[in-house]
């Protein structure tokens, strides 16, 4: 491991006005960077320790829900106002990683986790577009089970690996930074880049600036969603696909629609041409596998995961047909 100096830092002000020099991150649990520095594959000059930062969860006049980026996975999912209001959010932290991991990861860093992509980590013998910009892609042409099938570059096809960021994704949170040029919110579907021809570059975090808060907003549709997760095993197992979602339907149509996919893409990705599709539609099997179509229509899989189109149709009906009563 490559020598690094260490500091907590006592307030976000102090935080960003350590960061502003050269070769440091931010570190909150740790769960992933650590990790990455012992596979020498990030290097960082010095960490600024974050973990001490504002972690509440509180709600707001308005009636959003304020959670603070040092916030734990753990605390998050068994919070009474995420499991009530927010009840996909709670199922997606807790089918992430172990109970010791969940104790430790941050929300900030949950948004901030980078691939699991084998020859991303793998820094002594594969080339990897995302952690030395121009050298290939091993993974195209390589073992890809794991890999993208939507929004993916000839430079990488890296998926997302979290399960928290898919299930913001569908509740349209807005994520809160600050940083030298001062505070600003973005909707957390603008948060994570695809990678076109820079792979590296996976946020739209400016240089020195730090996650301070996910903001959700209140709606009876995000207190009804559901988040499933296909894996290879029954736990820690990065997921092949995930849902999550949530509908609503009166007089026999369905009104409404949010739907994000996880492990199919190098973000996690809202699924905007299968809840177009649902809206105005009766609930039914067809119409769930016609959303899914839609939606699927741009996948471009590789030869080791081409059998991801199919359960991510399949799981989305699923998902859609335990909403609505295993309608058919």
């Amino acid at each position: 491991m490559t020598p690094f100096s260490y500091a907590r830092a006592a307030s976000t002000a102090d935080a960003i006005r350590m960061a502003g020099e050269d070769g440091r991150r931010f570190l909150g649990g740790g769960t992933n960077l650590v990790d990455l520095m012992r596979r020498s594959v990030e290097h960082p000059a010095a960490l600024v320790d974050v973990s001490a930062l504002p972690g509440t969860i509180a709600a707001r006049d308005d009636g959003a829900l304020v959670i603070g980026a040092s916030a734990r996975n753990g605390v998050v999912a068994a919070h009474p106002l995420v499991r009530t209001r927010y009840p996909a959010l709670s199922r997606a932290l807790l089918a992430g990683a172990s109970a010791q991991i969940r104790n430790m990861a941050t929300v900030g860093g949950n948004l901030m986790q980078r691939t699991r992509c084998a020859y991303f980590y793998d820094a002594a013998a594969s080339r990897c577009n995302k952690r030395e910009p121009g050298s290939g892609c091993d993974a195209i042409g390589g073992s890809n089970r794991y890999h993208a099938i939507l929004g993916a570059s000839p430079s990488c096809i890296a998926t997302h690996p979290s399960d928290m960021c898919v299930a913001l994704a569908a509740l349209d949170a807005k994520v809160q930074i600050e940083g030298p040029g001062g505070p600003r919110t973005i909707s957390v579907l603008d948060f994570h880049r695809l990678p076109g021809e820079r792979p590296d570059i996976e946020t739209a975090l400016e240089p020195g600036e730090l996650i301070v808060a996910v903001e959700l907003r209140p709606s009876p549709l995000a207190a009804r969603m559901a988040y499933r997760k296909v894996r290879d095993r029954a736990s820690y197992a990065f997921a092949l696909v995930s849902v999550a979602a949530g509908i609503t339907f009166s007089n026999g149509r369905i009104d409404d629609a949010r739907i994000a996919f996880g492990g199919l893409a190098p973000r996690p990705w809202r699924a905007h041409r299968a809840e177009e599709a649902l809206i105005g539609a009766e609930p039914s099997l067809a119409a769930f596998e016609a959303a899914a179509e839609a939606e699927l229509a741009a996948a471009a899989p590789q030869p080791g995961n081409a059998f991801k189109v199919d359960l991510a149709r399949r799981t989305l009906a699923a998902v859609l047909g335990e909403l609505t009563g295993d309608v058919r």
